[in-house]
């Protein structure tokens, strides 16, 4: 069982914490417009995965915003932002915050995504919430990064999965 923090409080995850090498689980999230996305869908381009738990918290909507600045810059590269957040707040989030770049993904139906990447926070005061990290999946649906940032009110490091996705 892979653990985080919240303020300095440990943070138990559902599972563990999806591996590097390991094969990209597949998964079906659903976008702001109700239809669904899969990662199977994405295969021949490179993913990065943006896990946050809300994007009514400051840091989660920065690595949004961050994020979508870097994915204008990342050819054959698709972002998504997920969280457990209804579509129709990541719908009215990326509206006003101009977010066009990546492709924001709710995880509201409890589909097994959370528990097959292991960033489901277990308990704590975000418990059933989505844990902050990022996961980089290679063409072939191979993962080649992951970071399970170690505390939840810290930014992921974007240099070093920049860096993990051009490689891939």
């Amino acid at each position: 069982m892979a653990t985080t923090k919240f303020k300095d409080m440990p943070v138990h995850l559902s599972g563990d914490f999806i591996a590097t090498g390991a094969a990209a689980p597949d998964f079906e999230l659903v976008k702001t417009d109700l239809g669904t996305l899969s990662l199977s869908s994405l295969k021949g381009k490179r993913v990065i995965l943006n896990i946050f738990p809300s994007l009514d918290t400051g840091v989660c909507a920065m690595s949004v915003r961050k994020f979508n600045q870097l994915a204008a810059s990342l050819p054959d590269t698709v972002v998504l932002a997920i969280s457990k957040d209804l579509p129709f707040a990541h719908a009215r989030f990326c509206t006003v915050e101009g977010i066009e770049n990546l492709v924001p993904l709710s995880d509201f139906r409890h589909s097994d995504f959370d528990e097959n990447y292991g960033v489901l926070m277990a308990d704590g005061p975000l418990q059933g919430l989505l844990a902050r990290s990022v996961v980089v999946i290679d063409r072939e649906g191979k993962v080649v990064y992951t970071e399970l940032v170690p505390e939840i009110t810290q930014e992921p490091d974007y240099d070093r999965a920049v860096e993990a996705a051009k490689r891939a």
